[in-house]
């Protein structure tokens, strides 16, 4: 019987990057709370989160791959949370200007008739412009309204403007999926479209 494979998420950036690979999939939406826990890294979280996700899918599915991913910004060991309003935007990007920040992003693949499961972390260090105007950076939250974006920006659109630096091992991460390593784990748990197992 074919396995199926399943993306824990809602995200239409995951859904999106994940269609590039060709492999039929379904989405399911994973009922958890987005909480950081005290005394946690950033890293950590993004890595529990995407567990999370692909735990709380699982219990749905008796014969599929399920993938869960998170990504978290930060300064440091301080989490660059999604803006949700136009000022906390702005402020968001005055206070990133010139500063080198990093994306995490993980992912948390699980066989359900196994149980077996892998995981990925994906961190990646990127630094907005030091040159960055305050009327750029309005100009372009007007333009793209990245308020429910980590970071508050889309670097996969104009967002790429802001930049000074970016340094990762799979842009793809970036954006919110680190397809590389994803399609690794999915070679690793004998998956392909034509699965028959």
């Amino acid at each position: 019987m074919k396995r199926q494979l399943v993306l824990a998420s809602t995200s239409p950036f995951r859904a999106e990057l994940l269609r590039r690979l060709h492999i039929p999939f379904i989405t399911a939406a994973p009922e958890i709370v987005e909480k950081e826990h005290k005394g946690e890294t950033p890293s950590k979280m993004a890595e529990r989160l995407a567990r999370q996700k692909a735990e709380a899918v699982a219990t749905h599915f008796k014969n599929a791959l399920i993938i869960g991913s998170d990504q978290v910004a930060a300064l440091g060991d301080e989490i660059l949370r999604k803006p949700g309003t136009y000022e906390n935007a702005l402020n968001q990007l005055q206070y990133m200007r010139g500063k080198e920040h990093q994306l995490h992003t993980a992912v948390h693949v699980i066989d359900t008739q196994n149980g077996k499961s892998e995981s990925t972390l994906n961190s990646a260090r990127l630094c907005l412009r030091s040159d960055l105007t305050d009327k750029e950076i309005m100009q372009y939250i007007k333009l793209e309204n990245p308020l429910n974006c980590a970071g508050a920006y889309k670097i996969e659109g104009a967002g790429i403007k802001l930049f000074e630096s970016i340094f990762c091992d799979d842009w793809t991460a970036i954006i919110g999926l680190p397809l590389i390593t994803l399609t690794k784990i999915l070679r690793e748990m004998n998956f392909t479209e034509y699965d028959e197992s």
